[in-house]
């Protein structure tokens, strides 16, 4: 059954960015597995060892999608059994440290985005539109220090009243993906009640923690072709893309 996100219902909805309105999942996933596969092949080298890439069906979805990048690079480099050091965020990127592999990361995603621009779920977008137009508020929650740039080069910045990203999480000191404090803080900067709120998220993280935070309706978007495990997540319905909320009537006045 098709949810009814009225003004009666709900007060505001929060929405994740990568893979939900914006299309540059592809590009992190490449930023990361470049980033990952310099790095383990230098390792194992190194090391007399074989050489075990990156791998974007398994290791980006299972360790590193929704997660702050460091939260990301420690849990894949975990899942080899690998333990450096913490580090500093101001490490520079060819530093062996958690921060150095995540500034690396960071640096090969700049330029990503710079040459091959943002691309943008036009219907996902419109229903963003609509939800605004309804009265409700409107927050965008991402784990990515890149938000800002990627709202601004997808010219979608306007939508949102609020921004909960990456740099925000790390000046607050907030724990990322699967943890709700990401979007507790959004819905506190709205002023909203969480249970009078919806989470959109296309992460297993994302849906954990809009669940783990009480939120009234967590809408789990499907782009991998597994909606049961963003059921099994905690989300309250999938979609395969927003578009499949949009109502015709609002629709045709938004034309």
């Amino acid at each position: 059954m098709r949810p009814q996100i009225t003004r009666d219902r709900f007060d505001a909805v929060l929405f994740d960015l990568d893979g939900v309105l914006t299309a540059t999942a592809r590009l992190h996933a490449a930023a990361w597995k470049r980033m990952f596969d310099e790095y383990l092949a230098a390792r194992a080298a190194g090391r007399g060892e074989p050489f075990e890439p990156f791998e974007i069906a398994t290791d980006y979805k299972l360790h590193v999608d929704g997660k702050l990048r460091y939260d990301g690079v420690q849990s894949f480099l975990r899942s080899r059994g690998i333990d450096l050091p913490w580090g500093d965020p101001d490490d520079p990127p060819e530093r062996e440290t958690v921060c150095g592999l995540g500034n690396r990361k960071n640096e090969l995603i700049s330029e990503l985005l710079e040459t091959e621009g943002v691309d943008v779920y036009e219907e996902s977008v419109a229903w963003v539109r609509q939800v605004r137009a309804r009265g409700l508020a409107i927050a965008v929650v991402s784990a990515s220090k890149n938000c800002e740039r990627v709202l601004d080069v997808a010219g979608i910045a306007d939508l949102f009243e609020i921004r909960i990203d990456g740099i925000v999480a790390a000046q607050l000191g907030l724990p990322g993906k699967p943890a709700p404090d990401t979007f507790l803080e959004g819905a506190r900067r709205l002023g909203v009640d969480p249970q009078r709120a919806v989470v959109v998220e296309d992460a297993v993280s994302g849906v954990q923690a809009g669940r783990a935070g009480g939120f009234g309706l967590v809408i789990g978007v499907d782009r991998h072709g597994d909606p049961e495990a963003l059921h099994g997540g905690g989300a309250d319905v999938v979609v395969a893309d927003l578009g499949e909320l949009l109502d015709e009537e609002d629709a045709v006045d938004q034309a």
